[in-house]
């Protein structure tokens, strides 16, 4: 049997314990599952996700859920970064996938992922983990300043504000006033020059309302990454309105739109 370490919020344990882990989280190839990482010799690397995944936010700090899988279930094994200047995911074993990463010479960053949920009889044991272990933004960040543009950054995480304050980004704001970008968005035209619709979208994005009705003829735009981009500026706010708009935009021709639709409705 392979023994994996998944990380959760300790208000899950109750949960993980009677009914194992859900299948919430998107893998590689589109499936639903569990991201995990086997148990190596080094309790630092096993556990080297918890800073960054803890940096979404938690309920009670993290704990480290050990998982039993059997050594032929099929599992897709990976670095994170995979599609850009590494290999994709490949398909393997779950004893394939713990041979795999312990042979890496530097396993920061590699990720496993189970596409089904974690049965309850296959949680091994529940523990907690230091809160302060592993990396955070990217394997080897430390000592590099972080970046606090609106993209990078995570709403409410301790210690934002100072950090903006001391290393200001051109594209944190504040952002111009809702009649003025939507002035630029009505001097763009019809359909609208994409440079200026692009400008004035990334502004209302950083906001937590806005105006959904001014913005709904943005969802017929003839260019795809105008009506992407909508779909990002609009999906966390809590606008009435919006749940509308993003039901249009989930049927849009476009792949990228409908993914990023389904991106914006995943729970944070």
């Amino acid at each position: 049997m392979a023994m994996f370490v998944h990380l959760t919020s300790a208000a899950d344990a109750p949960r993980v314990r009677r009914s194992g882990i859900r299948a919430e989280s998107r893998g590689p190839e589109g499936a639903r599952g569990v991201f995990c990482f086997p148990v190596l010799p080094s309790f630092t690397l096993t556990h080297q996700w918890l800073r960054e995944l803890a940096r979404r936010g938690t309920r009670g700090g993290m704990v480290a859920v050990h998982v039993r899988l059997d050594d032929g279930q099929q599992v897709l094994a990976g670095h994170y970064a995979a599609g850009r200047k590494r290999p994709p995911h490949r398909p393997m074993t779950a004893a394939e996938a713990v041979r795999t990463i312990a042979a890496v010479e530097d396993p920061r960053g590699w990720e496993v992922f189970l596409p089904r949920a974690v049965r309850p009889a296959e949680v091994h044991r529940i523990r907690t983990a230091p809160q302060v272990v592993g990396w955070r933004y990217w394997p080897g960040s430390n000592g590099v300043r972080p970046c606090t543009c609106v993209g990078c950054r995570v709403r409410g995480e301790y210690g934002g504000s100072r950090l903006r304050r001391r290393n200001p980004h051109p594209l944190d704001g504040p952002p111009p006033p809702v009649p003025v970008l939507l002035d630029r968005i009505a001097a763009a035209g019809d359909p609208g020059d994409p440079a200026a619709l692009s400008d004035a979208l990334h502004w209302l994005g950083m906001r937590r309302r806005g105006p959904v009705p001014a913005l709904a003829p943005l969802a017929a735009h003839p260019e795809a990454r105008i009506r992407e981009q909508l779909v990002w500026a609009i999906g966390r706010w809590s606008t009435p309105g919006v749940a509308a708009l993003l039901d249009a935009l989930a049927d849009d021709p476009d792949p990228e739109v409908r993914e990023a639709v389904e991106s914006v409705r995943e729970p944070l």
